[in-house]
């Protein structure tokens, strides 16, 4: 029981990180306006895919291609 509470407070802490840099990474490429995908963003429980979107955001030329990667078609 204490390594699922552990484990758990460790992908809390892991998602938060990962928002962050997401956020400071939206901020400094896109701007301002980038941080209104921030809501759809925090909705995303997946580890593998906040850290696609991370990895992203250096790849992407535009906020539509980067929604691309955590809503794909």
């Amino acid at each position: 029981m204490m390594s699922t509470i552990a484990e758990k407070w460790v992908e809390q802490g892991l998602r938060q990180g990962l928002f962050s840099g997401i956020k400071l990474g939206l901020k400094l490429k896109f701007g301002g306006e980038a941080l209104r995908l921030l809501p759809e963003i925090y909705k995303i429980e997946d580890i593998d895919v906040l850290e696609a979107v991370q990895e992203g955001i250096d790849a992407v030329a535009t906020l539509d291609e980067l929604r691309r990667i955590y809503q794909p078609a």
